[in-house]
């Protein structure tokens, strides 16, 4: 069957990070919602970490609300990884190893995602980007 009924979590997941263009990130709480999983943000990680490291889903793409790469020794050395590619794709960080969302964060058009139960980017998004940048500008 392939209707979007059928789908398990991690494949509506894996559709919603497949369509994060080069140069963007989302957080995991945003994967999360645009993949119908409202509140499951963990979910996302624990699929991501299931991904091999060189997986054509761009795994790498995905980090957490407060515009960092989520660090965790159970990664074997792909927190360094996720921030190399995520350079080589142009994104910049901060000296608080911290990217900018409001200049990175994947805003995509809800009429042109390919997930169920997709809405757009949640409000909590952007207040994570406001906050994100009143604590920059102190």
């Amino acid at each position: 069957m392939s209707s979007s009924a059928a789908l398990t979590r991690y494949q509506k997941i894996y559709q919603v990070v497949q369509q994060i263009p080069a140069g963007k990130v989302a957080t995991y709480g945003q994967v999360a919602e645009l993949a119908g999983l409202l509140g499951q943000a963990r979910q996302v990680g624990y699929a991501l970490y299931r991904l091999a490291p060189n997986s054509e889903i761009p795994w790498h793409r995905v980090i957490n609300a407060k515009g960092q790469v989520s660090q965790s020794p159970c990664r074997k050395g792909t927190d360094a990884l996720q921030r190399e590619l995520l350079e080589g794709e142009g994104i910049g960080f901060n000296r608080a190893e911290q990217i900018d969302l409001k200049t990175y964060l994947w805003q995509p058009a809800s009429s042109t995602l390919k997930a169920p139960g997709v809405k757009g980017i949640p409000e909590t998004i952007s207040q994570q980007i406001k906050r994100q940048d009143r604590e920059n500008n102190q």
